[in-house]
């Protein structure tokens, strides 16, 4: 940085007889806002007397062989050093800040300090107990380590306190950074962070939300109508025909499903009916082959079973007459069974013929 002296030029010699010596203006550079000329005459330089114009033909101007131009306001100067971290690979970079204002432009201009931060990071190399500080530890502690590089500053400043001639300058604080690969790592976690807590905010919102509203539609469809039309999110008509055509929709459904539960009961119970008779049918059809059976017994049995409709079950039957007929000839008064000889009165009949009349 060009701070304090801003700018050095070298001058010709003005020619001429000590009443007609005049500098042409062109020759001196411009002085800008806060600056002062500082001439050197001989082996001696003078600062030109702030505030006053300009003039060719002064004395210091005419005589001098160069002319610099010094910056007289205060500045804050940053100078930066490294400091060690325990591991190789990573260091600590402090900025120190000081400020500075030039008191003796001449000095400035004779010592010719261009630059003031050369100086200043002289100053602050010279603490060698520095680097101890931050030395033990990682680049991760950097907040320990800003606290103690402050405070070791601030005694060291005290003690050693920062000399420019021509110059005061004052020391103000001391930072401490990382490398821009940690600074660049620790900003990715803070925005990862950030956005997981951005989620998790947006999470929260949308479970509220679901629970009011499934409270909401607990209540009932009418419930929900009543709110939307409160926030005039629905009109009176609109609610009113929504529960038109749902009450509707539900009498069609209930209607359906009466007509398919009687279409369903009644096949069931033509199933088991048709179940019954056939089982009957195929009771008889086994009997007609057997020698002892009560005819009277199954026909009684039947009616019960039939409900008393013999022409509609037993018609179903192939030749009910032919499956009775089965059997040889027994005589007209007696029927050989286990026991010997019966009577027809004994409740058997005499022959399947009688039973068939």
């Amino acid at each position: 940085m060009n701070y304090p002296v801003t700018a050095e030029q070298v001058l010709a010699t003005v020619q001429g007889t000590w009443w007609s010596r005049r500098r042409r203006r062109d020759d001196v550079p411009h002085l800008p806002p806060g600056a002062v000329y500082v001439f050197r005459v001989g082996g001696n330089y003078r600062a030109y007397p702030e505030g006053m114009v300009f003039d060719p033909s002064h004395p210091d101007v005419l005589d001098a062989s160069s002319v610099s131009l010094v910056d007289t306001r205060a500045r804050l100067v940053e100078v930066e050093r490294t400091l060690p971290s325990v591991s190789e690979a990573d260091n600590f970079t402090v900025r120190a800040s000081f400020t500075c204002q030039v008191t003796d432009p001449a000095v400035i201009a004779r010592h010719g300090v261009v630059d003031v931060t050369v100086p200043l990071r002289t100053y602050l190399l010279g603490d060698g107990d520095l680097p101890r500080v931050s030395a033990g530890h990682r680049v991760e502690e950097v907040n320990a380590v800003r606290t103690e590089v402050s405070h070791r500053m601030t005694a060291y400043s005290a003690i050693v306190p920062p000399r420019i001639s021509g110059m005061s300058v004052e020391f103000v604080s001391a930072e401490v950074h990382t490398s821009d690969d940690l600074r660049d790592w620790e900003q990715r976690m803070r925005d990862e962070r950030r956005f997981r807590e951005l989620q998790r905010g947006q999470r929260d919102f949308e479970t509220q939300d679901v629970l009011r509203v499934a409270e909401l539609l607990s209540q009932g469809s009418d419930h929900a109508d009543a709110v939307g039309i409160v926030r005039n999110e629905i009109g009176v008509t609109d609610a009113a025909a929504r529960i038109h055509r749902i009450t509707d929709e539900e009498s069609v459904r209930r209607h359906q499903a009466e007509t398919s539960k009687r279409a369903h009961d009644q096949a069931k119970e033509t199933a088991e009916t048709q179940m019954r008779r056939d089982m009957l049918l195929t009771l008889l059809r086994h009997m007609g082959g057997s020698e002892y059976v009560d005819y009277h017994q199954v026909l009684e049995q039947v009616l019960r079973e039939t409900g008393g409709q013999t022409s509609s079950g037993l018609a179903t039957a192939p030749d009910i007459g032919r499956m009775v007929e089965s059997g040889p000839a027994r005589p007209d008064h007696q029927v050989a069974g286990r026991g010997g000889p019966r009577d027809p009165q004994s409740g058997f009949v005499r022959d399947e013929d009688d039973l068939v009349d």
